[in-house]
């Protein structure tokens, strides 16, 4: 069983029940197809075996970041696209909202070469200079350039500042089984090294020592996370497990029914702001694994309810090209009640002694009834609370669900070429050897 309901009902004003079953057998078809190995894209499946493969790290990782912890106020993830978003996301969901002012023997979790803004390079040089501190590099070949300048950077100043063979010590790269630049500079400093698998992409990557590291690193439970990412893979693939109660097969079948029907945007929908980096997590996921050929779900994301008063207008009497994805959390951590005032100056006193919860539940309610009576198709996940193991849930339930939905597609989900474009671009702008013919095309367009 998982923890994770998915809830489609609230579509059913906008597509036929049928039109969503239509799906089921091409479903199962292309789940055998990611359990065998067979589909577009099967030499980047390594991923699927990423709940059970990285067990045997375990006791590795929580040595490694016991050690960097003891020794270290802050650590910079270094990494741009999945091999940081994922660590991001899971992190910032689990962490007080409020972690850089709380007294922990974890330290702060701080992250780089995911831009190449100097003034943001600049600012954290500026704490670095104060602070205790390490590095997690991550990049399979160490020549990506947002990560690539970062990192250049960092290690100088760390070198600078504790000397080579300490710094040596404060470094755990993350890289290339056998090739790239940053396995070949690991190898002569000996830096502490995890592997990226080579049949793993960046985006699936989370349940990778990519993730994995930076997460225990942040002090939170990495064993009872694949414990619940292993689960829900046991689950999906068990033969008892039908197309209605598989959540990623559902998911998968709903989204593209939509989109058949003309919604091309979809907006996945939290009203916990823990939950904002998975948002963007789940953007770069299904964003670089469907947009190809012309086709896909374009993904975007909002914060209820917060950007009901931004975004909100736009969703309710907007272009009907979209539909909405709802994380639901049933429980909070914590209770707050809102208090009684005998002046009721403000008009609350017809909640008082709720709790802030069940407001946020009711507003979550009423703005979804308000959105499907606006034309906006609504579909429902909903987890018991944020921890750990319902976080490892739903990281695999979106892997299988964008894998599945991409062969729906026809696509490879496992690619990304359009990324590649810009890069050409941007080294012929920046008089990178080998780019010549490509910097005279531009510069006749400039």
């Amino acid at each position: 069983m998982t923890n994770l309901q998915i809830d489609f009902s609230r579509a059913l004003n906008f597509v036929d029940k049928d039109d969503i079953y239509a799906y089921k057998n091409e479903c199962q078809k292309h789940l055998k197809s990611l359990l065998n190995k067979t589909g577009k894209g099967n030499d980047f499946l390594g991923w699927l075996d990423l709940p059970e493969d990285s067990k045997k790290l375990l006791d590795s990782i929580y040595s490694d970041a016991k050690k960097i912890s003891a020794k270290s106020e802050i650590v910079v993830v270094i990494g741009i696209g999945g091999s940081y978003l994922g660590a991001k996301a899971i992190i910032d969901a689990l962490n007080h909202h409020f972690s850089a002012f709380k007294n922990t023997t974890t330290p702060q979790i701080f992250y780089a070469g995911q831009n190449i803004s100097e003034d943001y390079l600049h600012d954290l040089l500026e704490v670095l200079d104060q602070k205790e501190y390490a590095l997690v590099v991550i990049s399979k070949s160490g020549t990506t350039t947002e990560p690539a300048i970062a990192f250049r950077l960092l290690k100088n100043h760390l070198e600078k500042k504790y000397g080579k063979p300490e710094a040596q010590k404060r470094i755990v790269a993350i890289t290339d089984k056998e090739k790239g630049a940053l396995k070949e500079l690991s190898e002569q400093e000996d830096y502490k090294t995890y592997i990226v698998p080579d049949d793993v992409g960046g985006r699936y990557s989370v349940l990778s020592p990519v993730g994995l590291l930076p997460i225990a690193l942040a002090g939170f439970d990495i064993e009872t996370f694949l414990k619940g990412a292993e689960d829900m893979k046991k689950h999906i693939f068990s033969d008892s497990t039908s197309f209605e109660d598989n959540p990623a097969l559902v998911y998968a079948a709903c989204r593209n029914a939509l989109y058949k029907r003309g919604y091309q945007t979809e907006i996945m929908v939290n009203y916990e702001p823990r939950l904002f980096y998975i948002s963007e997590w789940w953007k770069q996921l299904y964003g670089e694994s469907e947009g190809k050929e012309n086709k896909g779900i374009f993904p975007a994301s909002v914060s209820f309810t917060t950007d009901l008063h931004s975004m909100g207008q736009y969703i309710q009497d907007g272009l009907r090209i979209l539909f909405e994805t709802v994380i639901s959390v049933k429980n909070s951590k914590h209770k707050i009640e809102i208090p009684e005032d005998k002046d009721n100056l403000d008009k609350l006193n017809y909640i008082s002694g709720k709790q802030i919860n069940e407001v946020n539940h009711k507003a979550e309610i009423a703005t979804t009834l308000a959105h499907i009576d606006g034309g906006v198709p609504n579909l429902g996940i909903e987890i018991p609370e944020i921890n750990e193991y319902n976080l490892g849930q739903l990281i695999y339930f979106f892997e299988i669900g964008c894998a599945v939905s991409g062969y729906i597609l026809d696509v490879n989900p496992f690619d990304q070429p359009g990324v590649e474009d810009y890069k050409k671009n941007m080294f012929a702008l920046l008089g990178k050897p080998g780019f010549e013919e490509e910097t005279k095309k531009i510069k006749k367009r400039l």
